[in-house]
């Protein structure tokens, strides 16, 4: 009779051949493995990419995407269509789609074993420590009442060991890779609050994952006895892992050296035993998922071995099988089921048991370790974070039978519910205090000539490292030991998990995070700086800023205020194309420097950079620059040519101030007084580092002809942003710069000379001044205004022709 039956469904779902020959051959694509899954994947991605952009602007993480995405793929909404389910997910297609899906998940499991490290577990606090254990063990308990329920009221035929233990596992499990993800998009990762929940979160995540191997083990169908050989067997797999494994391990992570790329014999060595271990664990009984991550927990996080490995792996997987796993997973959840007032009720039990277990333990426990209550209830709601390991857990319990269709899709609206809820709630509860810092220095132009200069300089890849080394030597004039670089390396927070590693490393020393060498290896930026310290006076600190875009401005004006820098210089969000073009990077980056220039608490600049002594790092001894100064009068101005006149005390340096009369305004005092400061006084001196010239004009035309002539052999030209003078280009997209830096930024005036636009320090504009600082009374207010962040403004024909 059974082999009947088998005969029978092996009938109904025959397997696919792989490929067909063509629809003109009279084959049908969807009728053929390959094509199918293609179309399966392409689907999937098109779907989960257009609704996390959807609720990009509700900060929610990726995860929340893909699940609902999954869920709208399944028979809860496009998979009441009988005619799209036989076409695009047909029977006979999902052993390949849950095979691939599966695959997908192992390696995801793997790298997020890669992402705990277990020497930091050791040093987890007592506070983090009590936290996570309250934050498992008061849920799990309410876990086990709500399983009762569930299967008292909806599937009295569940087994119920194995129920009590899943829905335990359901209801506590805290997700860290999204936890991580959510507290670098609000900016909490470095606060107390964020390294405490992250730490719980690890403890969490291990005590869960224990767990969900009990519940596996007690899930099985034969005797009590089995279950036993099973635990026994894991254990057993996870001390000859420790023991036989690791060192293996070790030794190729001895043997890949940071700065050098990784052997392929040692990713292929890894893969296998991946695989291997995968492959052990499931003929165990456990799963072949928990094999995957013992090993990525075992791999050694110091050097860039596990780094490297997370590098090549986590875009294939991230972006190619994974998300077969929310469609097989989608597939499999019918909110239908969950009809009546009983399943509706029971679905705000589950939600309300899971918030006021998870939240509730969370709170009294960070109470008695005398956490702020605000902090207490933020703390509650993070570590109350579900995500694709609780559906991993769901899905293995409906696999195993111990959870039906309708409990099933109770408990992933549930995981769904309260991870969207995270950061909104977050949000609303806990806002951080504003940092706020009182100094002197916030401008170049100054009294005290000799104080210490301090200079935040950002960047956006590597190639502009060698314009921002010698613009920074340039910069250093005589006063050798006065000047610090803080250069930060602006990187776009992404769901990779090497960017939730690399802010997973966070720490106080600076904001977001300070470089270090040690166990995270020095990497390509650090080595270039640390050889221009070498080789100069000029102090360097390479510094790591890893955000969202459109929130990235917040870390740059912190880290300013927090460096106590009188100098943030900006990257230009175009690059030099081999033509002569500027072709625009992100339009983010543009309007991230749009709105640093707004709310800065220092001096700004804004770099165009067109290779300032071309594409390699110029020695101090080399330098040969030809630098021009434009002034036509106010503050910014003035600061420009305060920040050129250090440059012109550099020996190698021949700066050219050319001043255009017929623009001077209100300010024509303190422009005599600048001048007289900066030009005046070197040219009587006659040594000959600066050149002063007069230039007369009044319309466009002859400005711009002025500037082409002057602009001639120069490998830099500085001006300041709010130029008094009329618009000097009929339409552009970078209106920040101001009139005067808007056409030097063009191809029209230079292909060669690289661009510095200075905007002094405004107390007026700085959120964190609550008082004018003294001097300041009469500040001018700028004449350019700055384009809105929220609008797109008008383009230039060259980025109409590059953008997309």
């Amino acid at each position: 009779m059974a082999a009947g039956g088998d005969a029978s469904a092996s009938a109904l779902c025959a397997p696919m051949k792989a490929t067909s020959e063509g629809a003109w051959q009279g084959d049908s694509p969807l009728r053929f493995s390959l094509p199918l899954i293609i179309l399966q994947v392409c689907l999937v991605l098109v779907l989960t990419r257009s609704l996390a952009f959807a609720l990009r602007p509700l900060r929610q993480p990726r995860v929340i995407a893909e699940i609902i995405g999954g869920i709208l793929l399944g028979p809860s909404a496009l998979g009441r269509s009988k005619v799209f389910l036989d076409h695009v997910f047909p029977p006979e297609s999902l052993t390949v789609l849950d095979t691939l899906a599966n695959i997908g998940l192992l390696f995801f499991l793997f790298l997020v074993g890669l992402e705990l490290d277990p020497a930091a577990l050791r040093r987890t606090g007592r506070s983090a420590l009590a936290i996570a254990v309250a934050g498992i063990s008061l849920p799990f308990a309410f876990g086990v009442g709500s399983s009762l329920a569930l299967r008292a009221a909806i599937d009295p035929e569940a087994p119920r060991g194995p129920l009590i233990v899943f829905m335990g596992v359901a209801l506590s499990i805290t997700a860290f890779p999204v936890l991580a993800r959510i507290l670098a998009e609000l900016k909490l990762l470095t606060t107390d609050l964020g390294r405490m929940a992250m730490s719980a979160a690890a403890v969490n995540d291990i005590t869960a994952w224990i767990l969900l191997a009990l519940a596996i083990a007690l899930s099985g169908s034969g005797s009590p006895f089995v279950s036993i050989y099973v635990l026994l067997c894991g254990v057993g797999f996870v001390a000859t892992a420790i023991f036989l494994v690791r060192p293996v391990l070790v030794y190729m992570a001895r043997r890949s050296p940071a700065g050098e790329p990784i052997k392929e014999s040692f990713v292929c060595s890894t893969v296998a035993i991946v695989l291997a271990a995968g492959f052990v664990t499931d003929a165990i009984g456990i799963h072949a998922l928990f094999g995957a991550f013992v090993i990525g927990v075992l791999i050694p996080k110091e050097g860039a071995y596990a780094g490297a490995l997370t590098e090549k792996m986590e875009d294939l997987v991230s972006a190619l099988f994974l998300p077969l796993y929310f469609v097989s997973s989608g597939l499999k959840t019918n909110v239908a089921t969950i009809s009546g007032a009983k399943s509706w009720g029971f679905l705000v039990l589950v939600i309300t048991t899971a918030c006021a277990g998870k939240i509730g333990g969370t709170v009294l426990a960070s109470l008695l370790m005398r956490v702020p209550p605000r902090e207490a209830l933020a703390l509650g709601l993070l570590m109350n974070t579900k995500g694709l390991v609780e559906l991993i857990v769901l899905n293995i319990g409906r696999d195993r039978k111990v959870l039906n269709e309708e409990a099933f899709a109770i408990l992933v609206l549930m995981a769904l519910i309260t991870t969207f809820m995270t950061t909104p709630a977050v949000t609303v509860v806990y806002k951080p205090a504003r940092r706020s810092a009182s100094y002197k220095h916030r401008t170049v132009e100054r009294g005290d000539a000799d104080s210490e200069l301090r200079v935040l300089a950002c960047f956006h890849a590597s190639r502009g490292i060698p314009t921002l080394i010698n613009l920074v030597e340039a910069s250093r004039g005589t006063r050798r030991s006065k000047v610090i670089m803080y250069a930060m390396h602006l990187v776009e927070l992404s769901e990779r998990s090497s960017a939730i590693s690399m802010v997973q490393r966070a720490r106080r020393n600076g904001l977001p995070f300070s470089s270090r060498r040690g166990r995270d290896g020095g990497g390509e930026v650090v080595v270039a700086f640390e050889a221009f310290q070498r080789l100069s006076a000029v102090r360097v600190k390479p510094m790591t800023a890893i955000s969202d875009l459109n929130t990235i401005h917040e870390d740059i004006v912190a880290s300013a205020l927090s460096k106590r820098a009188a100098l943030v210089v900006l990257p230009f969000h175009k690059m030099l194309s081999h033509d002569g073009t500027m072709e625009p990077v992100d339009r983010a980056y543009h309007q991230a420097n749009v709105r640093v220039l707004q709310t800065a608490s220092c001096s700004v600049a804004v770099l165009v950079d067109r290779v300032l002594g071309g594409a390699a790092q110029v020695s101090a001894p080399e330098v040969s620059y030809a630098v021009l100064v434009l002034f036509f009068g106010g503050p910014d101005d003035r600061e420009a040519l305060a920040y050129a006149a250090r440059m012109g005390e550099h020996p190698g340096i021949e700066l050219t101030v050319a001043r255009f009369t017929s623009a001077a305004t209100g300010g024509l005092a303190k422009d005599e007084e600048a001048l007289q400061r900066y030009v005046t006084r070197e040219l009587k001196s006659g040594d000959g580092s600066i050149k002063y010239e007069e230039v007369t004009a009044t319309e466009r035309l002859e400005v711009t002809s002025a500037l082409k002539a002057l602009g001639r052999g120069k490998n830099l030209v500085v001006a300041g942003r709010s130029a008094p003078t009329t618009p000097l280009v009929e339409k552009s997209d970078c209106l920040e710069l101001g009139h005067v830096g808007s056409y030097l930024a063009t191809p029209e005036f230079s292909t060669t000379a690289s661009v510095l636009v200075v905007q002094r320090y405004n107390p007026r504009s700085d959120p964190t001044c609550s008082s004018r600082p003294a001097g300041e009374e009469d500040m001018e207010e700028a004449v350019v205004p700055f384009p809105s962040p929220s609008s797109r403004p008008a383009e230039s024909e060259s980025e109409s022709q590059h953008s997309t």
